[in-house]
């Protein structure tokens, strides 16, 4: 990555995120003002997005956004861009886009280790093998790992997998549920979206956190 500067790792601490608190995730910039009234109207924390490689900058989480986000009260998480509906998964892909992710949330926003980065896994191509599917969330899996982060898995509409196949087939152990997205078996999810809605002038989705069947949470920065 290209990049002038790479800023400090963010202030504050990656914790457990606590169950039954109300989140959101949206997809634009949000101002200091943005911040500060999604955490009057009772939201405790924030999902932001990065993108998928360098052509597709705009609109995503920065080092500054972030700490307006974190100087609101808000906790935080960030994850990857999907691509456009009908795409084809591949390890390949799933590298590619899996090191960029670890790439641009250390050396743009200053993400620290340990907490959770998501894959956004939806509207798969009909008719992709499912061992593509895998191979794809694996990989990039792999390349989020190794740079320190915790992977987790939005598993939205049209994943392209079984629930089973979801929970025995994937590395994956945090698993975030899209409001239309399919069950994961056995472990279920940490994260809950649910439909859109608008808070103080500015639409989100809302989420809440839970623990899921093993018992396990979602990681955060606070």
């Amino acid at each position: 990555m290209d990049e002038i500067y790479t800023p400090p790792f963010l202030p504050g601490t990656v914790k457990q995120a606590t169950p039954g608190l109300r989140g959101f995730d949206v997809n634009f910039i949000l101002s200091a003002t943005d911040a500060q009234h999604l955490k009057a109207a009772g939201y405790d924390f924030c999902i932001r997005y990065i993108p998928r490689n360098v052509n597709l900058l705009n609109g995503n989480l920065t080092n500054s956004e972030a700490l307006r986000i974190l100087n609101a009260g808000l906790a935080l998480m960030a994850v990857q861009h999907v691509a456009l509906p009908g795409w084809v998964p591949s390890a390949d892909l799933g590298t590619a886009y899996g090191n960029y992710a670890a790439l641009y949330a250390k050396q743009v926003v200053g993400l620290p280790p340990g907490m959770n980065i998501w894959l956004d896994l939806e509207e798969v191509a009909q008719g992709t093998p499912a061992a593509g599917v895998i191979a794809y969330c694996n990989a990039w899996y792999k390349e989020v790992e190794t740079a320190g982060y915790e992977p987790g898995i939005y598993v939205g509409y049209g994943p392209g997998l079984t629930s089973q196949q979801l929970y025995n087939n994937l590395s994956f152990k945090h698993y975030w549920q899209a409001y239309n997205g399919p069950n994961v078996a056995t472990r279920g999810f940490q994260l809950l979206q649910k439909t859109q809605k608008t808070v103080a002038g500015i639409v989100i989705d809302p989420n809440i956190t839970q623990a899921d069947n093993l018992g396990d949470v979602a990681l955060w920065l606070q």
